[in-house]
Protein backbone atom coordinates (compact mmCIF):
# COMPACT_ATOMS: atom_id res chain seq x y z
CA UNK A 1 0.00 0.00 0.00
CA UNK A 2 1.35 3.44 -0.90
CA UNK A 3 1.85 6.21 1.60
CA UNK A 4 -0.96 8.25 0.02
CA UNK A 5 -3.48 5.42 0.34
CA UNK A 6 -2.37 4.72 3.90
CA UNK A 7 -2.78 8.40 4.77
CA UNK A 8 -6.28 8.41 3.20
CA UNK A 9 -7.37 5.35 5.21
CA UNK A 10 -5.97 6.83 8.40
CA UNK A 11 -7.94 9.99 7.72
CA UNK A 12 -11.13 8.04 7.18
CA UNK A 13 -10.59 6.06 10.38
CA UNK A 14 -10.03 9.32 12.20
CA UNK A 15 -13.28 10.75 10.87
CA UNK A 16 -15.13 7.57 11.87
CA UNK A 17 -13.68 7.74 15.36
CA UNK A 18 -14.69 11.39 15.68
CA UNK A 19 -18.22 10.61 14.46
CA UNK A 20 -18.45 7.73 16.90
CA UNK A 21 -17.43 10.00 19.75
CA UNK A 22 -20.27 12.38 18.83
CA UNK A 23 -22.97 9.68 18.77
CA UNK A 24 -25.69 9.93 21.40
CA UNK A 25 -27.69 7.13 22.98
CA UNK A 26 -31.14 6.38 21.59
CA UNK A 27 -33.88 8.32 23.38
CA UNK A 28 -37.52 7.44 22.65
CA UNK A 29 -39.59 10.19 21.06
CA UNK A 30 -41.73 12.14 23.50
CA UNK A 31 -45.36 10.99 23.24
CA UNK A 32 -47.98 13.56 22.26
CA UNK A 33 -50.12 15.26 24.84
CA UNK A 34 -53.60 13.73 25.13
CA UNK A 35 -56.21 15.47 22.99
CA UNK A 36 -59.09 17.56 24.25
CA UNK A 37 -62.01 15.35 25.33
CA UNK A 38 -65.73 16.13 25.36
CA UNK A 39 -65.67 15.77 29.17
CA UNK A 40 -63.21 17.18 31.68
CA UNK A 41 -60.42 14.71 32.31
CA UNK A 42 -61.62 12.43 29.52
CA UNK A 43 -64.29 10.76 31.68
CA UNK A 44 -67.99 11.57 31.46
CA UNK A 45 -70.18 10.47 34.40
CA UNK A 46 -67.12 9.65 36.51
CA UNK A 47 -69.45 9.41 39.52
CA UNK A 48 -70.76 6.16 37.98
CA UNK A 49 -67.44 4.62 39.07
CA UNK A 50 -68.15 5.21 42.78
CA UNK A 51 -68.43 1.47 43.44
CA UNK A 52 -65.00 0.86 41.90
CA UNK A 53 -63.52 3.83 43.76
CA UNK A 54 -64.94 2.57 47.08
CA UNK A 55 -63.22 -0.78 46.52
CA UNK A 56 -59.92 0.90 45.58
CA UNK A 57 -60.07 3.20 48.61
CA UNK A 58 -60.73 0.25 50.92
CA UNK A 59 -57.78 -1.58 49.36
CA UNK A 60 -55.52 1.42 49.76
CA UNK A 61 -56.57 1.82 53.42
CA UNK A 62 -56.00 -1.87 54.18
CA UNK A 63 -59.69 -2.55 54.86
CA UNK A 64 -60.25 -4.82 51.85
CA UNK A 65 -58.45 -8.13 51.46
CA UNK A 66 -60.24 -9.38 48.34
CA UNK A 67 -58.94 -8.43 44.86
CA UNK A 68 -60.56 -5.56 42.97
CA UNK A 69 -61.49 -7.16 39.65
CA UNK A 70 -61.81 -5.07 36.47
CA UNK A 71 -63.26 -6.93 33.47
CA UNK A 72 -62.92 -5.50 29.95
CA UNK A 73 -64.84 -7.10 27.08
CA UNK A 74 -64.27 -5.92 23.52
CA UNK A 75 -62.74 -6.37 20.09
CA UNK A 76 -59.14 -6.62 18.83
CA UNK A 77 -58.02 -3.59 20.85
CA UNK A 78 -58.83 -5.67 23.93
CA UNK A 79 -57.72 -9.04 22.53
CA UNK A 80 -54.14 -7.84 22.07
CA UNK A 81 -53.87 -6.96 25.79
CA UNK A 82 -51.44 -4.14 25.01
CA UNK A 83 -53.69 -1.27 26.08
CA UNK A 84 -55.22 -3.22 28.95
CA UNK A 85 -51.74 -4.43 29.91
CA UNK A 86 -50.62 -0.83 30.50
CA UNK A 87 -53.74 -0.05 32.54
CA UNK A 88 -53.25 -3.23 34.56
CA UNK A 89 -49.61 -2.42 35.29
CA UNK A 90 -50.43 1.15 36.35
CA UNK A 91 -53.24 0.17 38.70
CA UNK A 92 -51.30 -2.73 40.18
CA UNK A 93 -48.33 -0.46 40.84
CA UNK A 94 -50.64 1.78 42.89
CA UNK A 95 -52.97 -0.71 44.61
CA UNK A 96 -51.11 -4.04 44.51
CA UNK A 97 -50.82 -7.00 42.15
CA UNK A 98 -53.64 -9.51 42.58
CA UNK A 99 -52.81 -11.54 39.47
CA UNK A 100 -53.44 -11.69 35.75
CA UNK A 101 -57.17 -12.35 35.74
CA UNK A 102 -59.38 -14.23 33.27
CA UNK A 103 -57.96 -15.71 30.07
CA UNK A 104 -59.49 -17.63 27.17
CA UNK A 105 -59.15 -21.41 27.68
CA UNK A 106 -56.25 -21.70 25.25
CA UNK A 107 -54.59 -19.51 22.59
CA UNK A 108 -57.50 -18.32 20.38
CA UNK A 109 -55.21 -17.40 17.49
CA UNK A 110 -51.59 -17.80 16.44
CA UNK A 111 -49.39 -15.20 18.06
CA UNK A 112 -51.62 -14.75 21.10
CA UNK A 113 -49.31 -13.23 23.73
CA UNK A 114 -51.07 -11.80 26.78
CA UNK A 115 -49.10 -9.86 29.35
CA UNK A 116 -48.05 -11.42 32.67
CA UNK A 117 -48.56 -15.02 31.58
CA UNK A 118 -47.19 -17.39 28.94
CA UNK A 119 -49.72 -19.80 27.45
CA UNK A 120 -48.94 -22.84 25.28
CA UNK A 121 -51.19 -25.70 24.21
CA UNK A 122 -50.65 -29.20 22.79
CA UNK A 123 -53.60 -31.21 21.52
CA UNK A 124 -55.88 -28.54 22.94
CA UNK A 125 -58.32 -27.05 20.46
CA UNK A 126 -59.67 -23.62 21.40
CA UNK A 127 -62.59 -22.80 19.11
CA UNK A 128 -63.48 -19.10 18.71
CA UNK A 129 -67.19 -18.51 18.28
CA UNK A 130 -68.24 -17.35 14.82
CA UNK A 131 -68.76 -13.60 14.55
CA UNK A 132 -72.39 -12.52 14.69
CA UNK A 133 -73.82 -10.77 11.65
CA UNK A 134 -76.41 -7.96 11.60
CA UNK A 135 -79.23 -10.52 11.81
CA UNK A 136 -77.90 -11.84 15.11
CA UNK A 137 -78.06 -15.37 16.47
CA UNK A 138 -77.19 -16.95 19.82
CA UNK A 139 -73.90 -18.79 20.28
CA UNK A 140 -74.93 -21.64 22.53
CA UNK A 141 -72.33 -22.77 25.04
CA UNK A 142 -70.00 -19.78 24.53
CA UNK A 143 -69.23 -17.44 27.41
CA UNK A 144 -67.60 -14.03 27.70
CA UNK A 145 -64.19 -15.23 26.48
CA UNK A 146 -65.76 -15.95 23.10
CA UNK A 147 -63.89 -19.26 22.96
CA UNK A 148 -64.55 -22.89 23.82
CA UNK A 149 -61.77 -25.41 24.41
CA UNK A 150 -62.60 -29.02 23.61
CA UNK A 151 -59.90 -31.65 23.79
CA UNK A 152 -60.24 -35.04 22.15
CA UNK A 153 -56.59 -35.96 21.70
CA UNK A 154 -54.79 -38.22 24.21
CA UNK A 155 -52.09 -36.34 26.06
CA UNK A 156 -53.59 -32.89 25.46
CA UNK A 157 -52.37 -30.17 27.80
CA UNK A 158 -52.56 -26.45 28.42
CA UNK A 159 -49.52 -24.89 30.09
CA UNK A 160 -49.60 -21.57 31.92
CA UNK A 161 -46.53 -19.78 33.30
CA UNK A 162 -47.73 -16.82 35.37
CA UNK A 163 -45.58 -13.85 36.22
CA UNK A 164 -45.93 -11.58 39.24
CA UNK A 165 -44.91 -11.24 42.83
CA UNK A 166 -44.65 -14.15 45.23
CA UNK A 167 -47.88 -14.88 47.07
CA UNK A 168 -48.89 -16.76 50.17
CA UNK A 169 -51.71 -18.38 48.22
CA UNK A 170 -52.50 -18.63 44.50
CA UNK A 171 -55.86 -19.39 42.93
CA UNK A 172 -56.81 -20.85 39.59
CA UNK A 173 -60.48 -20.86 38.61
CA UNK A 174 -61.82 -22.81 35.65
CA UNK A 175 -65.35 -22.61 34.27
CA UNK A 176 -66.46 -25.57 32.18
CA UNK A 177 -68.97 -28.31 31.57
CA UNK A 178 -69.24 -31.98 30.76
CA UNK A 179 -68.72 -35.23 32.62
CA UNK A 180 -64.98 -35.31 31.95
CA UNK A 181 -62.30 -34.88 34.58
CA UNK A 182 -59.69 -32.14 34.55
CA UNK A 183 -56.31 -32.67 36.18
CA UNK A 184 -54.49 -29.55 37.34
CA UNK A 185 -50.79 -29.77 38.12
CA UNK A 186 -48.67 -27.11 39.80
CA UNK A 187 -44.88 -27.38 39.38
CA UNK A 188 -45.16 -31.07 38.59
CA UNK A 189 -47.42 -32.01 41.48
CA UNK A 190 -51.05 -33.00 41.04
CA UNK A 191 -53.05 -30.11 42.42
CA UNK A 192 -56.58 -31.31 41.80
CA UNK A 193 -58.81 -33.50 39.65
CA UNK A 194 -62.25 -32.01 39.10
CA UNK A 195 -65.45 -32.55 37.16
CA UNK A 196 -67.95 -29.85 36.24
CA UNK A 197 -71.25 -31.73 36.59
CA UNK A 198 -71.14 -32.48 40.30
CA UNK A 199 -74.36 -32.17 42.31
CA UNK A 200 -76.50 -32.31 39.18
CA UNK A 201 -75.11 -29.15 37.57
CA UNK A 202 -74.42 -29.23 33.84
CA UNK A 203 -71.72 -26.55 34.10
CA UNK A 204 -69.87 -24.82 36.91
CA UNK A 205 -66.78 -22.88 37.93
CA UNK A 206 -64.28 -24.52 40.26
CA UNK A 207 -61.66 -22.73 42.35
CA UNK A 208 -58.38 -24.31 43.39
CA UNK A 209 -55.83 -22.80 45.77
CA UNK A 210 -52.15 -23.60 46.19
CA UNK A 211 -49.48 -22.29 48.52
CA UNK A 212 -47.36 -19.66 46.81
CA UNK A 213 -47.26 -18.72 43.12
CA UNK A 214 -46.45 -21.76 40.96
CA UNK A 215 -43.90 -21.35 38.20
CA UNK A 216 -45.96 -23.53 35.85
CA UNK A 217 -49.55 -24.76 35.85
CA UNK A 218 -50.60 -27.60 33.57
CA UNK A 219 -54.20 -28.53 32.74
CA UNK A 220 -54.76 -32.06 31.42
CA UNK A 221 -58.17 -33.46 30.44
CA UNK A 222 -58.57 -37.08 31.51
CA UNK A 223 -61.73 -37.76 29.51
CA UNK A 224 -63.03 -36.81 26.07
CA UNK A 225 -66.19 -35.02 27.19
CA UNK A 226 -64.64 -31.88 28.66
CA UNK A 227 -65.30 -28.29 27.57
CA UNK A 228 -63.70 -25.22 29.15
CA UNK A 229 -64.99 -21.66 28.90
CA UNK A 230 -62.16 -19.76 30.61
CA UNK A 231 -59.20 -19.93 33.00
CA UNK A 232 -58.64 -17.35 35.75
CA UNK A 233 -55.30 -16.79 37.49
CA UNK A 234 -54.98 -14.71 40.62
CA UNK A 235 -53.49 -14.25 44.03
CA UNK A 236 -55.36 -14.45 47.29
CA UNK A 237 -55.40 -11.08 49.00
CA UNK A 238 -55.63 -7.39 48.25
CA UNK A 239 -54.75 -5.72 44.95
CA UNK A 240 -56.07 -5.26 41.43
CA UNK A 241 -56.64 -7.80 38.70
CA UNK A 242 -57.67 -6.77 35.18
CA UNK A 243 -59.12 -9.31 32.77
CA UNK A 244 -59.07 -8.52 29.03
CA UNK A 245 -61.46 -10.64 26.96
CA UNK A 246 -61.43 -9.51 23.35
CA UNK A 247 -62.30 -11.19 20.06
CA UNK A 248 -60.80 -10.00 16.78
CA UNK A 249 -63.57 -8.51 14.62
CA UNK A 250 -66.15 -8.55 17.41
CA UNK A 251 -69.07 -6.14 17.76
CA UNK A 252 -71.58 -5.56 20.52
CA UNK A 253 -73.79 -8.15 18.80
CA UNK A 254 -71.23 -10.81 19.78
CA UNK A 255 -71.61 -9.89 23.44
CA UNK A 256 -75.40 -10.03 23.09
CA UNK A 257 -75.13 -13.53 21.58
CA UNK A 258 -73.15 -15.04 24.46
CA UNK A 259 -74.93 -17.91 26.22
CA UNK A 260 -76.79 -16.42 29.21
CA UNK A 261 -76.31 -19.52 31.36
CA UNK A 262 -72.53 -19.54 30.84
CA UNK A 263 -72.23 -15.77 31.31
CA UNK A 264 -74.20 -15.95 34.56
CA UNK A 265 -71.92 -18.53 36.19
CA UNK A 266 -68.81 -16.71 34.97
CA UNK A 267 -69.81 -13.34 36.41
CA UNK A 268 -70.95 -14.96 39.66
CA UNK A 269 -67.50 -16.55 39.99
CA UNK A 270 -65.45 -13.53 38.86
CA UNK A 271 -67.31 -10.82 40.85
CA UNK A 272 -66.02 -7.80 38.91
CA UNK A 273 -66.10 -4.37 40.53
CA UNK A 274 -65.98 -2.73 37.08
CA UNK A 275 -67.09 -3.98 33.67
CA UNK A 276 -65.70 -2.10 30.67
CA UNK A 277 -67.35 -2.34 27.25
CA UNK A 278 -64.80 -1.66 24.49
CA UNK A 279 -66.71 -2.16 21.23
CA UNK A 280 -67.49 0.19 18.37
CA UNK A 281 -64.64 0.13 15.85
CA UNK A 282 -66.04 -2.73 13.79
CA UNK A 283 -69.59 -1.34 13.91
CA UNK A 284 -68.15 1.94 12.65
CA UNK A 285 -67.05 0.25 9.41
CA UNK A 286 -70.59 -1.01 8.71
CA UNK A 287 -72.10 1.28 6.10
CA UNK A 288 -75.61 0.03 6.80
CA UNK A 289 -75.51 0.53 10.57
CA UNK A 290 -78.95 1.46 11.90
CA UNK A 291 -78.57 3.96 14.79
CA UNK A 292 -81.92 3.15 16.42
CA UNK A 293 -81.21 -0.58 16.44
CA UNK A 294 -77.67 -0.03 17.72
CA UNK A 295 -78.94 2.15 20.55
CA UNK A 296 -81.50 -0.48 21.56
CA UNK A 297 -78.76 -3.14 21.51
CA UNK A 298 -76.46 -1.06 23.73
CA UNK A 299 -79.22 -0.28 26.20
CA UNK A 300 -80.12 -3.96 26.33
CA UNK A 301 -76.58 -5.05 27.14
CA UNK A 302 -76.23 -2.44 29.89
CA UNK A 303 -79.47 -3.67 31.43
CA UNK A 304 -78.31 -7.28 31.09
CA UNK A 305 -75.00 -6.67 32.88
CA UNK A 306 -76.70 -4.72 35.65
CA UNK A 307 -79.11 -7.58 36.17
CA UNK A 308 -76.32 -10.18 36.31
CA UNK A 309 -73.88 -8.11 38.42
CA UNK A 310 -75.98 -5.54 40.33
CA UNK A 311 -73.09 -4.09 42.31
CA UNK A 312 -70.60 -3.57 39.47
CA UNK A 313 -69.72 -0.18 37.99
CA UNK A 314 -69.98 0.09 34.20
CA UNK A 315 -67.86 2.07 31.74
CA UNK A 316 -67.97 2.43 27.95
CA UNK A 317 -64.80 3.15 26.01
CA UNK A 318 -66.00 5.35 23.17
CA UNK A 319 -64.99 4.17 19.71
CA UNK A 320 -61.49 5.48 18.84
CA UNK A 321 -60.56 7.25 15.64
CA UNK A 322 -59.95 4.95 12.66
CA UNK A 323 -59.66 5.53 8.93
CA UNK A 324 -60.84 3.72 5.82
CA UNK A 325 -58.60 3.76 2.75
CA UNK A 326 -59.59 4.21 -0.87
CA UNK A 327 -61.43 7.53 -0.63
CA UNK A 328 -60.91 10.84 -2.39
CA UNK A 329 -60.41 14.09 -0.52
CA UNK A 330 -59.89 12.33 2.81
CA UNK A 331 -58.47 13.97 5.92
CA UNK A 332 -55.22 11.96 5.87
CA UNK A 333 -51.96 13.47 4.74
CA UNK A 334 -52.21 11.69 1.37
CA UNK A 335 -55.91 12.50 0.97
CA UNK A 336 -56.75 8.80 0.49
CA UNK A 337 -58.17 7.96 3.94
CA UNK A 338 -61.14 9.15 5.98
CA UNK A 339 -63.22 7.96 8.94
CA UNK A 340 -66.10 5.69 7.88
CA UNK A 341 -69.37 7.62 8.38
CA UNK A 342 -70.87 5.12 10.84
CA UNK A 343 -68.00 5.58 13.30
CA UNK A 344 -69.21 9.01 14.42
CA UNK A 345 -72.74 7.59 14.72
CA UNK A 346 -71.53 4.80 17.00
CA UNK A 347 -69.61 7.26 19.15
CA UNK A 348 -72.62 9.58 19.48
CA UNK A 349 -74.93 6.72 20.48
CA UNK A 350 -72.42 5.45 23.05
CA UNK A 351 -72.03 8.87 24.64
CA UNK A 352 -75.78 9.62 24.76
CA UNK A 353 -76.74 6.19 26.13
CA UNK A 354 -74.00 6.36 28.77
CA UNK A 355 -75.26 9.75 29.95
CA UNK A 356 -78.89 8.60 29.98
CA UNK A 357 -78.22 5.35 31.85
CA UNK A 358 -75.63 6.64 34.33
CA UNK A 359 -72.68 4.75 32.86
CA UNK A 360 -69.15 6.18 32.76
CA UNK A 361 -67.88 7.10 29.28
CA UNK A 362 -64.23 7.54 28.30
CA UNK A 363 -63.65 9.75 25.26
CA UNK A 364 -61.06 7.62 23.48
CA UNK A 365 -61.51 9.56 20.23
CA UNK A 366 -60.86 12.91 21.91
CA UNK A 367 -57.91 11.64 23.94
CA UNK A 368 -56.28 10.36 20.72
CA UNK A 369 -56.52 13.84 19.24
CA UNK A 370 -59.89 13.83 17.46
CA UNK A 371 -60.70 13.32 13.79
CA UNK A 372 -57.91 11.85 11.68
CA UNK A 373 -55.62 11.55 14.71
CA UNK A 374 -54.91 7.93 13.71
CA UNK A 375 -53.17 9.25 10.58
CA UNK A 376 -51.13 11.79 12.52
CA UNK A 377 -50.14 9.15 15.07
CA UNK A 378 -49.14 6.73 12.28
CA UNK A 379 -46.88 9.31 10.62
CA UNK A 380 -44.86 10.20 13.70
CA UNK A 381 -41.12 9.46 13.68
CA UNK A 382 -41.96 6.75 16.20
CA UNK A 383 -45.38 5.58 14.92
CA UNK A 384 -48.11 5.11 17.51
CA UNK A 385 -50.60 3.66 14.99
CA UNK A 386 -50.06 0.90 12.45
CA UNK A 387 -50.31 1.44 8.74
CA UNK A 388 -53.96 0.36 8.70
CA UNK A 389 -54.85 3.48 10.76
CA UNK A 390 -57.01 1.26 12.97
CA UNK A 391 -54.70 -0.57 15.38
CA UNK A 392 -52.05 0.82 17.70
CA UNK A 393 -48.39 -0.10 17.63
CA UNK A 394 -46.92 -1.44 20.87
CA UNK A 395 -45.63 2.05 21.68
CA UNK A 396 -49.03 3.53 20.83
CA UNK A 397 -50.90 1.04 22.97
CA UNK A 398 -48.59 1.81 25.86
CA UNK A 399 -49.24 5.54 25.35
CA UNK A 400 -53.03 5.44 25.09
CA UNK A 401 -53.27 2.84 27.86
CA UNK A 402 -51.28 5.20 30.05
CA UNK A 403 -53.68 8.04 29.20
CA UNK A 404 -56.66 5.88 30.22
CA UNK A 405 -54.97 4.82 33.46
CA UNK A 406 -54.06 8.44 34.28
CA UNK A 407 -57.64 9.57 33.64
CA UNK A 408 -59.01 6.83 35.90
CA UNK A 409 -56.57 7.68 38.69
CA UNK A 410 -57.29 11.42 38.36
CA UNK A 411 -61.03 10.71 38.66
CA UNK A 412 -60.32 8.53 41.69
CA UNK A 413 -58.35 11.32 43.37
CA UNK A 414 -61.15 13.81 42.62
CA UNK A 415 -63.70 11.38 44.09
CA UNK A 416 -61.61 11.00 47.26
CA UNK A 417 -61.22 14.76 47.61
CA UNK A 418 -64.95 15.34 47.26
CA UNK A 419 -66.14 12.59 49.59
Amino acid sequence: MGRTAASLLAGLWGLAAAASAQETAYVPMSPPQPGLPVCAGGLCQADALAGLFEALAATEAGRRMAPVHILQIGDSHTAGDRITGKVRASLQARFGDAGRGVLPPGPPYEGFAPYQVEMTAVGWRPMPAPLVGPGGFPTVGVGLAGVQAISLEPGAELRLRPEGRDALAYVISVCGEGAGRLRVEADGEVWSERVFNEHGATRSCVNMIADGRPREIVLRPLDATLMLHDVRLGQVGAGVTLSSLGVVGATLRDLAARDEAVVAIQLASWRPSLIVLAFGTNEGFEDGLEPVAYEALLRGQIARLRRLVPGASLMILGAPDALRSGVEGGCSADGQRAPPPSLAVVRDVQRRVAADTGVAFWDWHGRMGGDCSSDRLALRAEPLMRGDRVHFTSAGADWIGGVLADDLLAAYEAWKAGR
